[in-house]
Formats: structure tokens, sequence, C-alpha cells
């Protein structure tokens, strides 16, 4: 992992490992994040290989594809939530071919259960918009929530009348799917062209509206996605 000496001394580049079947995809990963300025430290074929990679060394993400050998279901999903156990500061970014919101609410459920390290889910299609690879993997090395806007799209077609989630105002589930996709009070208030302070007061009123009291074992902001992932 990176030490706290890298980040003292302004030497730290964020360290990336890349997991994916097809050699070309994951060549061409490495390559782009290293031309955005990430240290990829390693590349495996499958999850066995890359759980080995970061066993020798932590790296502070892993980029995995979902689907991996040797059947092509959720073996990237399984090993990272393997290596989040043992690592619980690691990063852990999925790469999908598809929507499956299902899948992005386990990998989110595994952020409230172990505490600490970011998880993003973001779809292949994504890794062709540089700034939005980029902005992915970062936020996740530092501890945020990335999920893909096609994703949030398709869990505000869901929403059924009797959901809690049915009790927001359209701009407080503007505001949440917002969050959904890892974004800062800040940066949706850009987003939304309003100020931080209404961004504020609507993140309030959707805790409220969620009963999601304030506690100290508790990340209200993550809970709240996970309620607007299971619906």
């Amino acid at each position: 992992m990176t030490t706290i000496y890298q980040l003292m001394e302004g030497q730290w580049r964020m360290r990336v490992m890349v997991a994916d079947d097809s050699l070309l995809f994951r060549e061409g990963l490495a390559r782009l994040l290293t031309e955005r300025g990430f240290d990829v430290m390693g590349q495996a074929g499958d999850a066995a290989w890359l759980a080995s990679l970061v066993r020798k060394d932590p790296p502070d993400v892993v980029v995995v594809d979902i689907r991996m050998p040797p059947t092509y279901t959720a073996e990237g999903l399984t090993v990272a939530r393997e290596l989040r156990a043992e690592h619980p500061g690691l990063g852990v970014l999925i790469l999908s071919q598809y929507v499956e919101t299902h899948y992005a609410a386990q990998l989110f459920e595994e952020v409230e259960s172990c505490g600490g390290g970011g998880a993003g889910y973001l779809l292949k299609d994504r890794v062709t918009r540089l700034g939005d690879l980029e902005s992915g993997v970062r936020r996740v090395g530092a501890g945020g929530l990335v999920l893909d806007p096609s994703v949030v799209d398709r869990l505000l077609r869901r929403r059924r009348t009797r959901d809690p989630l049915g009790e927001l105002t359209d701009r407080e589930r503007e505001v949440l799917g917002l969050m959904a996709e890892g974004r800062t009070n800040t940066a949706i208030a850009k987003a939304m062209s309003v100020t931080v302070k209404t961004i504020e007061a609507h993140v309030r009123n959707i805790f409220d509206r969620l009963d999601l009291a304030l506690t100290e074992d508790d990340n209200r902001r993550v809970l709240a996605v996970l309620a607007y992932l299971r619906r």
C-alpha cells in the first residue's frame, strides 16, 4: 500500500492492478491508466492470479472484470470481496459489459460491512471515455463510491410506488442518483447549478425520509446509496 512518507514527499502515484481474461483489453487498459498517471503494478487473466498478485504487494485499487474464468459468472466480484476482507483499505473498481444492478448492490453492501476502501461499478464502455475512467479510479482510490450512470438510470426506472424512495421529491431523487455516482456535495451542486447549501439541505431531507439516523458507526451516505440500489 502507499505509505504516508510517499504522500508527504509528493512522490505518490496511485498504485493499480488490472484483471481481465482478455489480454488485449487488459493491456490496453493498463496502457491508458499509465498514460493518465497511475502506477500499474501488475496484470492478471483470472481471479486466482489477481489474488496472488495482491497478496504479494497490495495496491491502492484493483480494476477487475466481473465475469472471469473458469465459469464466467461473478468470479471478479467474488475475489474482490475476498481481497477487501483481507485488505480493508483496498479500493475495488468492477468493470462489466452489462448493467447488473444486483452485482452492484452486493459490492456496495460489502463496503458497508467491511468499512474502509472505495468501491465502484462501471460499464466497460466507460473505458473509452478517459476522463470518466480516470475520475472513477481516483475516487475509488480515495475511498469514494462510483456507480455508472447507466445503472442509475436502470434503478430509477424500477422505482415502485410503495418504495420508501417514492417519498423523495424529483430533486431529491436526482441528488441521490448523483450521490450513487460517487459525487461530492460540491460536485452535485455544480452539476445541478445550485448552491452547496441547497444540496446539503436535499441530502438531509433524503436521510430523514429514508429514516437514516446519525450514528458513529454508520455512514449515512453509503446507507442511502444502498437503499437506492436495493430498490
